[in-house]
């Protein structure tokens, strides 16, 4: 196929024209929106239910799904994958169903998830397709900067949820793979404005050229505190730099006046596992927090997870104006990884729990670490 020079939204009328060469009736791309409840047809139509279809089955699982359809013909339903990042999912259209076709319509929606990842960079209509309301200009900048929702290989994956997903003031995440170690941030900046965007983009900013010059945690939360108080002496931000050593499960982490993350073990939330002092937040000066910053260390086991999120998570507000906290966060927690979800279906379906029962009155923000070694 000609993908590769096709214009974003002229990708489905290129691959009809392959249909037939391929056996199918016809082939239809569907993108999942930001909050992950809806997938939408790339050249627009009937939505369809992430929680309440067989596309929306063949998304939160990863699997193929067959439909059959009233007029006796097949849907085969399969996601579109980049790596382990969730884009939507391919309806294809045939008459019948047999190896030589599966394989043919497997190799399509991977070729198809490769062009939807290169060309969504420089398509507005792609980023418009994934939303349903419009965006505030400070969540417009911080998701400007964000990374890919998932990414992971075959020792870990880290995946992330953001809310309000339209009006973000502060919050944000950042994860990177190296071949040896999972790099992962997790920040929130004071305020809900324009200047909190501001300083979580310097900090992110931060993090990533501290990163990327290979410098260690100390050094990355410093090059942090230093940026901040260069060019924003009146702004701070909490938050939790890590690493995860993708051969020996050793997590190294600096807690800059950010909640502890939180240990999940066989589907339980094992109490203060990773409760340590707390510091100062990043953009504190370097007086005042008196000695370098401390890393600390803990061994995962096989199938651990780690949540870090922010304080917007845990003083939402129940509808009879109680606050969510900690337990209720926990509790949630147990709930959505207790059916043995995939990481990242399993923290969409905690996002949505707690957006259902709960106001969120500052940004949510959560990052779920996985490590799965070989056995």
């Amino acid at each position: 196929m000609d993908v590769h020079t096709t214009a974003p939204m002229k990708l489905p009328a290129l691959v009809d024209r392959y249909a037939a060469k391929l056996g199918l009736r016809r082939v239809v791309i569907y993108l999942v929106d930001l909050q992950q409840r809806r997938l939408t047809p790339l050249l627009g139509g009937d939505q369809l239910g992430v929680d309440d279809s067989l596309a929306g089955w063949a998304y939160r699982t990863l699997a193929l799904r067959v439909e059959e359809t009233s007029s006796d013909a097949l849907i085969v339903w399969l996601p579109l994958v980049d790596g382990v990042e969730r884009l939507g999912v391919v309806g294809m259209h045939m008459d019948a169903l047999d190896a030589a076709r599966l394989r043919r319509c497997r190799t399509l929606a991977s070729v198809l998830a490769m062009a939807i990842t290169s060309k969504r960079a420089f398509s507005d209509r792609f980023v418009q397709q994934a939303r349903t309301e419009p965006m505030t200009l400070p969540a417009e900048m911080v998701r400007a900067l964000l990374p890919p929702r998932t990414i992971g290989c075959d020792r870990v994956v880290s995946t992330a949820v953001l809310e309000p997903a339209y009006r973000l003031g502060g919050d944000a995440f950042d994860h990177s793979l190296t071949e040896s170690t999972l790099h992962a941030v997790i920040l929130d900046a004071m305020g809900h404005n324009l200047a909190s965007g501001m300083t979580t983009a310097i900090a992110m900013a931060g993090c990533r050229s501290a990163r990327r010059m290979e410098a260690g945690l100390p050094e990355l939360v410093k090059t942090v505190d230093d940026v901040l108080a260069e060019w924003l002496p009146d702004q701070f931000c909490t938050g939790i730099a890590t690493e995860l050593d993708l051969a020996d499960g050793v997590l190294s982490w600096c807690n800059c006046g950010h909640p502890s993350p939180l240990l999940i073990r066989d589907h339980k939330v094992l109490d203060n596992a990773l409760d340590r002092p707390g510091e100062p937040p990043m953009g504190t000066p370097a007086r005042l927090a008196g000695r370098p910053r401390e890393v600390h260390r803990m061994a995962l086991e096989p199938g651990d997870r780690v949540l870090l999120y922010t304080d917007g998570v845990t003083e939402a507000r129940t509808t009879g104006g109680a606050q969510f906290g900690l337990e209720g966060f926990t509790d949630s927690i147990i709930r959505a990884t207790a059916a043995g979800e995939l990481a990242a279906e399993a923290l969409r379906q905690l996002i949505h729990s707690i957006l259902e029962h709960d106001t969120l009155g500052d940004d949510a923000t959560i990052l779920l670490i996985e490590w799965r070694p070989p056995s």
